[in-house]
């Protein structure tokens, strides 16, 4: 009996990762019925990318103030102050710049997306897409996912900047660290295979947040649970928890390839 629910519930996951695959895949393939696709691009670039920087900007900022603090005192127990610039670099870079980046628009501009595109699917506005010969992938989920493309690793980008410079307050202004053994650590851990990493590690997060979001919002007229504006509302919620632990468990995946 529990084998058999084991096997349900294994098939039943399965199913829905492959939903979503080709629900990817079918966004990807018909960017090129989108018309207008590079203002699209550009008006989720901003929605995606600029409404969250400061959003990015704050968190990175405390992020590397935490670390530097908490590194600061940890190191100085065995004198070993002189590689905290190596090891919060290392950190934020390889891991928390991309995964905390990706669960903060996760969180604002995913969850947004969501409840917009249900809002649309459940006020018969998809439908009349279709009514017209207009493909409501193309016009509604293409652009999204290359906005979201081009953002994410910017977004990251700047994240691991601030947390950097976060990390320096804390630890040199702060603690009385001396600044320049602060940064030749980081010149001398920091490599471009870890800059690399942290972009791929980026990227792929915008594949699964931006796919995962759509996908509620597009299919929440197929939830069983409830129907109108209290589904979107639960796909909202699906959307942002699915993706916080997809981007964990892809971390995993990808740092286990990369190390």
């Amino acid at each position: 009996m529990r084998k058999n629910i084991v096997l349900s519930l294994i098939a039943s996951i399965l199913d829905k990762l492959g939903s979503v695959a080709i629900f990817l895949y079918d966004s990807i393939v018909l960017s090129h019925h989108s018309k207008h696709l590079f203002s699209k691009i550009f008006h989720h670039l901003y929605v995606i990318g600029a409404q969250s920087i400061f959003v990015i900007l704050l968190i990175g900022l405390f992020t590397g103030l935490v670390l530097g603090l908490q590194a600061f005192h940890a190191m100085s127990l065995f004198g070993a102050q002189g590689m905290l610039g190596s090891l919060l670099s290392l950190t934020l870079i390889r891991e928390m710049g991309p995964v905390l980046t990706a669960i903060m628009v996760a969180a604002r501009a995913g969850s947004a997306m969501t409840a917009e595109i249900g809002v649309m699917r459940i006020s018969d506005q998809i439908d009349a897409l279709e009514v017209m010969d207009i493909s409501p992938m193309a016009y509604l989920v293409s652009p999204r996912i290359w906005a979201a493309i081009i953002a994410f690793p910017l977004l990251t980008a700047i994240f691991n900047v601030v947390g950097i410079f976060g990390g320096y307050l804390s630890a040199s202004v702060l603690l009385g660290l001396n600044s320049g053994r602060y940064f030749s650590g980081i010149e001398s851990s920091v490599t471009l295979a870890d800059v690399n990493g942290s972009l791929l590690k980026a990227f792929v997060f915008a594949l699964i947040v931006i796919t995962i979001c759509c996908y509620q919002g597009y299919n929440v007229h197929t939830r069983q649970e409830a129907k109108g504006p209290v589904a979107v509302g639960n796909a909202t919620t699906s959307a942002v928890v699915m993706s916080c632990v997809l981007i964990l468990i892809s971390d995993y995946i990808l740092t286990s390839f990369l190390l």
